[in-house]
C-alpha cells in the first residue's frame, strides 16, 4: 500500500511538474509572439512586464536598462514600470543595480527590510518581497527585470525565480535590438537635420560672385564637417561700393554654423547702417557680445570696396592678415583693426584705406588654409600660400581659389581636413 501511495505521489508530482512546464512554455510562447511584432522599446518592455506580472502573480514590475557605453556603469538609461495594483509606484533602488552589476544572477528577497545584504537601504514601506533578475546580452548586463510583492500575501518561490530568469533571458536580446533600432532611427533623424542645416548654411553663402566693373571677385568655403563655422559674404551697399568679408567662428559643426548665421545677419544689417568699416565692426561686436556665450568669438576681415575710387577701407578683427599683391614681389598684409569680435562689449576698432591698383590682388583666407597639415604634421603655412599665389599670379579670381584649394589638398595628402577652408580673392583687372 505504501509503495502504491508513493507511486501515486510521484505521478502527481510529475503531472504537476509537466503542468508547470506547459504553462511556462505557454507564457514564453505568448511573450515571444507579443514582443516579436513590435519595434517600439517602450511597448516591448511594457509587454514583458505585463506578462511577467501575470506569470509570477506579482503586484508591480519594472525594467531598468543601463548604459553600457557610459563612463558611469550605474547610470540608468531607460526605466519602464507597470503596476497591477493601486499601490504607488515603487522606486527601483540603485543598490539593486549595483548588486546586479557585481553578481549578474537572480536575486530573491523575501523580506527587504530585514535583509542584511541591503542594510541601510530605505525601502518603500509597502514592499513586502521582491524578485530581481539580470537581462544579459553577450555576458554583459544590459538591464534588470524586477517584480514586487506576490499577490495574496504569499512570497516568491524558487519556481518564480526560475521562470522570471527565463523570461529575462529570452527577452533581453529583443529589448537590446529595439533599443539599438531606436538609436539608429534617432541618429538617422539627426543626420537628416544636419543635412538640412548644411543646405541652409550653403544657401546663406553667396551663390555667385558679384559683378563689379573693373574687378574680378570669387569666394569659396569647404567645411571640415557637413556644416562649418567659416563665413564669407559680398554685401552691396550702393552703386559703387560693396562690402567684402570673411569670418571664422570658434568651434566646429552645428554650434559654429548657428553662430555663423548670427554673424552674417548682424553684419548685413550693420553694413547698411554704417559709413565705415570700423563703425560696422564696433556695432556688430557690441551686438554679438550681447547675444553670444563668453567662450565663443569670431575673427573677421571686413572691407568696403569702392570701385569708383579704386579703394578698400578695411578693419581686421583678429583675423589672419590677408595678402595684398601689388607690383612688388613681396605682398603687403592687411592687419589694421583690433581684437576678435564678441569678447569685449566696446572696442575702438581702427581702419585703414588702401588704393587698389591695376592688376592688384587681395587674398583673404581662413586658418583652415595655412593650418592644414600633412601626415607628418607639417603645416601648409603662409609661405606655401604666398608661393602658390605667385605661381598663378595672372589667373582669374575663381581659378586662383581653385589653385590654392588644390595646393592645400595636395599638401594634406591622406590627412583628414581638420578645419574649414575658406577663401576670397579680389583682383582689379589690368588697364
Amino acid at each position: 500500500m505504501a509503495t502504491q501511495e508513493a507511486t501515486l505521489q510521484a505521478v502527481r508530482e510529475e503531472n504537476e511538474r509537466l503542468r508547470r512546464a506547459v504553462e511556462e512554455l505557454a507564457v514564453l510562447n505568448d511573450l515571444s509572439r507579443a514582443i516579436g511584432a513590435s519595434h517600439s522599446l517602450q511597448d516591448i518592455m511594457q509587454t514583458i512586464i505585463h506578462r511577467s506580472l501575470r506569470a509570477i502573480h506579482a503586484e508591480q514590475g519594472v525594467i531598468t536598462l543601463v548604459d553600457r557605453q557610459a563612463n558611469e556603469p550605474m547610470k540608468t538609461l531607460v526605466r519602464t514600470m507597470v503596476s497591477s495594483s493601486k499601490h504607488p509606484q515603487y522606486h527601483f533602488h540603485q543598490s539593486l543595480l549595483g548588486w546586479m552589476h557585481l553578481n549578474k544572477k537572480p536575486l530573491l528577497i523575501a523580506d527587504p527590510h530585514a535583509d542584511d545584504r541591503f542594510r541601510g537601504v530605505q525601502w518603500d514601506e509597502s514592499v513586502r518581497s521582491l524578485l530581481c533578475v539580470p537581462m544579459m546580452v553577450k555576458s554583459a548586463l544590459m538591464g534588470v527585470l524586477t517584480v514586487y510583492n506576490k499577490r495574496e500575501g504569499t512570497v516568491f518561490t524558487e519556481e518564480d525565480q526560475r521562470l522570471l530568469a527565463i523570461i529575462a533571458a529570452q527577452s533581453a536580446q529583443v529589448v537590446e535590438n529595439a533599443r539599438l533600432y531606436e538609436e539608429e532611427q534617432a541618429l538617422q533623424h539627426m543626420q537628416e537635420e544636419v543635412r538640412l542645416a548644411a543646405k541652409i548654411q550653403l544657401d546663406l553663402l553667396p551663390q555667385a560672385p558679384p559683378a563689379v566693373p573693373g574687378y574680378d571677385i570669387a569666394g569659396k568655403s569647404i567645411p571640415a564637417q557637413l556644416v562649418g563655422g567659416d563665413y564669407f559674404d559680398f554685401i552691396p551697399i550702393d552703386g559703387s561700393r560693396i562690402a567684402v568679408c570673411l569670418g571664422d567662428v570658434s568651434g566646429k559643426g552645428l554650434p559654429a554654423s548657428l553662430l555663423m548665421a548670427n554673424v552674417q545677419a548682424t553684419l548685413r544689417g550693420q553694413t547698411l547702417l554704417s559709413e565705415s568699416a570700423k563703425i560696422c565692426l564696433q556695432r556688430s561686436n557690441k551686438l554679438l557680445y550681447q547675444s553670444t556665450s563668453p567662450e565663443k568669438f569670431v575673427t573677421l576681415f571686413y572691407g568696403i570696396l569702392d570701385s569708383a575710387r579704386h579703394s578698400l577701407c578695411f578693419s581686421n578683427a583678429g583675423h589672419d592678415n590677408p595678402f595684398h599683391f601689388k607690383a612688388a614681389p613681396d605682398p603687403g598684409r592687411l592687419s589694421t583693426g583690433g581684437v576678435v569680435l564678441s569678447i569685449m562689449e566696446d572696442f575702438p576698432y581702427e581702419e585703414e584705406t588702401i588704393l587698389v591698383g591695376p592688376g592688384d590682388m587681395i587674398v583673404v583666407y581662413s586658418d583652415g588654409v595655412t593650418e592644414a597639415v600633412n601626415p607628418h604634421q607639417e603645416l601648409f603655412g603662409e609661405a606655401r600660400l604666398a608661393e602658390t599665389i605667385r605661381a598663378h599670379r595672372d589667373a582669374p579670381a575663381s581659378a586662383m581659389v581653385d589653385h590654392i584649394v588644390a595646393a592645400v589638398k595636395a599638401h594634406a595628402g591622406t590627412a583628414p581636413q581638420m578645419d574649414d577652408i575658406t577663401l576670397v580673392v579680389l583682383r582689379r583687372l589690368p588697364g
